[in-house]
């Protein structure tokens, strides 16, 4: 498969819509073929996306004790990780975050909460809170990810000043029973039309190193494009002790890049967002970048590590991508 031609063809306008379009992207199982693929998708991100890359950081702002059963989290009442947990966390500590992320040059700020949706409190504080975020940093981008919310909930986050909401699919429609029995794929979908209709983008990705297949990938993948997802976060399975997923093999790092690869082609002009798993590589992750990603969540992940905001500037600014100054240094 001549795969710098394909990449050619969609920079052109071509996109892949169907499992039969995108199994010349699965076939790539060679050394040779992989890097082929690979230098497709980042050609089809510098043509599409330029050198931009999006920086986002996350607070968990209320950890820990989750009704819902995905066999991934920690933070499942059904897991026995042990990592504890909190209700939602008083304004002074979100705004003293957010700030310090602010002033390290990151592009957006997410408050991520365990559990199947707000409380109508916990609604009302994350309403509050945001519009103090948002009248203090109107610059920032500010992303809600509280599980099944309504249109009505959603409307009001936008009103205070979230312009994105975020809600993973996990993975694909056929193997999400074998993820989590507690909620469905087709909430998940009922959720980002709710928050389509409230005037919101979308940020929904998944979990790989789940023991799906490769198809279900490129389903995942094709689902992201089909709603329309501006961002498409990608987090690497992390087996955590005491979760169901805990004792999985982790996932190659070819298989990492070959997965990015392909959904740079099924997603030519969305935000590829390299979340958890990326201390998988030792040199934080170039090589991610080096096949269709153009963005990623920078700082601590919410019951991992992530990678320091200081190293990631460094290392994007060396590999030549462009990025926010950090607002001393703005104009």
């Amino acid at each position: 498969m001549d795969y710098l031609n394909l990449a050619k063809n969609i920079i052109d306008g071509r996109r892949l819509t169907t499992p039969e379009e995108c199994q010349p992207l699965l076939d790539a199982v060679t050394e040779e073929e992989i890097r082929s693929l690979r230098e497709g998708a980042d050609m089809i991100r510098e043509e599409l996306c330029g050198d931009w890359v999006d920086l986002c950081s996350i607070i968990n702002g209320r950890k820990g004790g989750c009704s819902e059963d995905c066999k991934f989290c920690a933070q499942s009442g059904t897991s026995c990780s042990g990592i504890g947990s909190y209700g939602f966390l008083p304004d002074e500590e979100f705004l003293e975050d957010c700030e310090k992320h602010y002033n390290r040059g990151v592009d957006r700020y997410s408050i991520v909460t365990a559990g199947r949706k707000l409380t109508d409190r916990d609604l009302d504080d994350a309403v509050r809170v945001f519009g103090k975020m948002h009248k203090k940093f109107p610059s920032l981008g500010l992303c809600a990810s509280h599980g099944l919310e309504s249109e009505e909930a959603f409307r009001r986050l936008h009103e205070a000043g979230v312009d994105t909401v975020h809600c993973n699919i996990e993975t694909s429609r056929r193997y999400f029973p074998e993820v989590c029995s507690t909620h469905t794929f087709e909430d998940k979908l009922e959720t980002i039309e709710n928050a389509k209709r409230a005037g919101m983008r979308i940020c929904s990705g998944g979990i790989v190193g789940m023991g799906e297949t490769w198809e279900d990938r490129v389903s995942m993948a094709l689902t992201t494009a089909e709603i329309g997802a501006v961002s498409v976060p990608l987090n690497v399975l992390i087996p955590i002790p005491g979760t169901p997923f805990g004792d999985l093999e982790p996932m190659s790092r070819e298989d990492i890049l070959k997965t990015v690869a392909i959904f740079r082609y099924i997603n030519p002009e969305a935000q590829i967002r390299i979340a958890a798993g990326r201390f998988r590589f030792p040199d934080g992750g170039t090589e991610l970048f080096r096949s269709g990603a153009n963005a990623t969540i920078t700082g601590d992940m919410l019951t991992t590590t992530g990678n320091n905001i200081t190293q990631d500037r460094e290392m994007l600014t060396e590999m030549g991508f462009e990025i926010h100054p950090e607002p001393r240094h703005r104009q």
